[in-house]
């Protein structure tokens, strides 16, 4: 992925006021030989160990002096100018603490990807979604979204992000290893008074599902018990009890259904999910009561104040523009 996709942001990312850095997280590849021989004027930042998405761009940030930072994928492509939208609308807007380009599809790239689509949202259960994204329908782009727009997350595949702010929210969540630590780390930046935005004149492609497959038991663990810990610590004591109660039947019943599906294994995931978190709940007793003393902000306009599933299941509303937004 690095030898495919790093020419592309070496090309498109020149500038004296630019540096492009890898962080390797203990790669047991010749990742690091291959980097050292075909890139040499990348920086490269290696560490001992596999810290995960999380912890890794912690400590590969924290030895970073810039005032901007883009937090890049290494199987995304980026395109001519890519960044000048983003440094142009944060230099515009200070109230702005991170952005997002347009994610489109590597392979298909008239389609919104994935992990991003043109900005994420979550539902008042907690469940994601993007703007271009709901579910496994991914929207063709066809310039429906191509105005600037808050929103709640910015994909970790390419989120562009003031480091001051980054830090003072206490960074990436290390515990969460990978998943769902972005939206973590949105969430706090939301409930403490930022902003967030997608800018889609900026224009990225990612491949998507290139470290684990969307099928992939793990996978389903982390975003299972880390969609749980990000819950329990955002949340306002007012909402909680409901949420996690509604989330208890949910999970249950995305268990079932993997177990129709023949994914046992994906069900078994749930369960250790479920198991997982209520074990290892009281560890964020004390990041729970920082972030109530720290919101500034009692109600995020970019959540939407309804079920998701319901909108997509029941309602059939299949794209983001039909959905029923908050009343």
């Amino acid at each position: 992925m690095l030898h495919d996709f790093l020419p592309s942001v070496i090309r498109f990312s020149q500038g004296e006021d630019i540096d492009i850095c890898v962080a390797d997280n203990g790669s047991t590849d010749d990742s690091v030989a291959m980097l050292q021989k075909e890139f040499p004027t990348v920086r490269l930042i290696t560490f001992d160990k596999n810290y995960g998405f999380a912890e890794g761009y912690n400590k590969a940030l924290s030895s970073i002096d810039s005032e901007y930072a883009v937090l890049l994928n290494s199987d995304v492509e980026v395109t001519s100018e890519w960044l000048t939208p983003l440094v142009d609308y944060m230099d515009h807007h200070p109230e702005v603490c991170a952005c997002q380009p347009k994610i489109c599809s590597y392979y298909h790239k008239e389609q919104f990807e994935y992990a991003g689509a043109a900005g994420g949202y979550i539902d008042k259960y907690g469940y994601p979604f993007c703007r271009g994204r709901l579910f496994n329908i991914v929207e063709k782009d066809n310039g429906q979204y191509d105005s600037p727009k808050q929103i709640f997350w910015a994909s970790g595949a390419a989120l562009f992000i003031r480091l001051k702010d980054f830090f003072s929210v206490g960074g990436l969540d290390a515990s969460f290893f990978a998943h769902m630590e972005e939206i973590d780390l949105c969430w706090r930046l939301n409930l403490y008074g930022h902003s967030i935005v997608c800018i889609p004149q900026s224009v990225v492609y990612h491949v998507g599902g290139a470290t684990l497959k969307k099928e992939n038991p793990y996978k389903t663990f982390l975003n299972f018990r880390n969609n749980l810990i990000m819950l329990y610590k955002n949340l306002p004591q007012k909402r909680i009890k409901k949420v996690m109660l509604v989330r208890q039947i949910l999970d249950y019943m995305a268990a079932l259904l993997f177990l129709l599906k023949g994914q046992v294994p994906n069900m078994f995931s749930v369960f250790k999910a479920r198991k997982e978190f209520k074990k290892i709940r009281h560890h964020y007793d004390n990041a729970r009561e920082e972030i109530n003393q720290h919101r500034t902000c009692s109600k995020i306009t970019t959540q939407l104040d309804k079920n998701i599933l319901v909108e997509f299941h029941l309602l059939r509303h299949h794209t983001f523009d039909k959905l029923r937004w908050n009343d």
